[in-house]
């Protein structure tokens, strides 16, 4: 006789639960106690979570790269996704493929923001932040990078918390920094009840705009005294343009002040090759001289400039021999001392 398969499943569970019943019923019938199933229950219960309310804003931010990236740069990138609890991330993207393909890996992670870095050179890194698929876009140089194991700051914030957003009075002014305002703080901010986030506010993303620049700042809010201690990454984004698109389309705004990366170096290099011309231009310049025969002058006719006639004296002739005055000296030494031996004596 073949053996009966054993069930598993639901089949199972709904044929053992009425065993269990009628087990308990004959424990009851003979006087026993049914066993007690709360501490089993209790066990794999889990508590609710800590945010109780409906996660309605689904902001996704897709945070990666294009290959060629340095050490700073993945550091940067990895400290960007533990800040924004709300990011996810993807493989490096090759350099070949061009920019729109981006829209189509957020399209595949069901993202609507998206944080791209681009790496040229080895040397130059640039980061679009952008509105997807319908744009606006924006392209940034990105300067003076530091994470947040260089930096190794004193601030400290919790994992997924949310953070305020803090904006200089200078994004008001202008248009294009109030679009870049909007766009900030729909990639930025962490969606209210998101599954991942804390329901705590302990630190601050400032945008700080200095020198036709902006400068990004992470501070930790102490409760004591509400004063501000730096977390980190910082960085700034030098701003080149605006597109209507995502990754594209027309360009909205342009940086006046903005200087590529490759001229400021050609700037360089020119200043460094006229400062070598200079000094070879010297350098032959000195050969030059020592290498002309010097003339020698035979009369100088500044010579008599200052001669002046003496006055013109009578000449003497001397018809006497010059008298000795050795001799006199001598005469008087003897004299004096017979005077000095007379007076002692008394004499005198």
């Amino acid at each position: 006789m073949a053996a009966a398969k054993r069930k598993r499943g639901a089949a199972a569970a709904e044929e053992r639960s009425p065993k269990r019943e009628k087990g308990n019923k004959e424990g009851e019938e003979h006087g026993e106690e049914p066993e007690n199933t709360d501490t089993h229950s209790a066990e794999i219960t889990v508590p609710p979570p800590v945010s109780v309310g409906k996660w309605k804003n689904k902001e996704r931010v897709l945070v990666f790269s294009s290959r060629g990236i340095n050490f700073r740069t993945r550091h940067l990138m990895q400290d960007l996704k533990t800040m924004m609890p709300h990011s996810k991330a993807d493989t490096k993207m090759d350099r070949k493929d061009k920019l729109f393909v981006v829209n189509e890996v957020c399209e595949i992670k069901n993202c609507n923001k998206c944080i791209f870095f681009e790496a040229k050179k080895n040397m130059d890194l640039y980061m679009w932040v952008s509105n997807v698929p319908h744009g606006p876009s924006a392209k940034f140089l990105v300067q003076n990078v530091h994470t947040l194991a260089e930096l190794k700051m004193t601030g400290n914030c919790l994992k997924g918390s949310r953070p305020l957003l803090s904006f200089d009075p200078k994004f008001d002014q202008e248009p294009h920094y109030a679009l870049l305002k909007e766009l900030f703080t729909q990639t930025f901010a962490t969606p209210h009840y998101h599954p991942k986030s804390q329901p705590f506010v302990d630190h601050v993303f400032t945008f700080t705009i200095a020198d036709n620049r902006i400068w990004f700042r992470n501070y930790q809010i102490i409760e004591e005294d509400a004063s501000l201690v730096e977390i980190g990454p910082r960085f700034v984004l030098n701003l080149i343009k605006i597109f209507q698109g995502s990754f594209g389309g027309p360009t909205l705004y342009e940086n006046p002040h903005f200087q590529s990366p490759n001229t400021y170096r050609r700037i360089i290099r020119m200043a460094k090759a006229a400062k070598q011309k200079e000094r070879q231009m010297v350098k032959e310049i000195r050969l030059e001289k020592r290498k002309e025969v010097k003339e020698v002058l035979t009369e100088d006719v500044t010579d008599d400039v200052f001669v002046t006639p003496a006055e013109e004296k009578p000449l003497m002739v001397e018809n006497e021999p010059p008298v000795k005055t050795k001799k006199k000296k001598k005469q008087k030494l003897s004299e004096l001392k017979k005077r000095t031996v007379l007076k002692r004596k008394g004499l005198l």
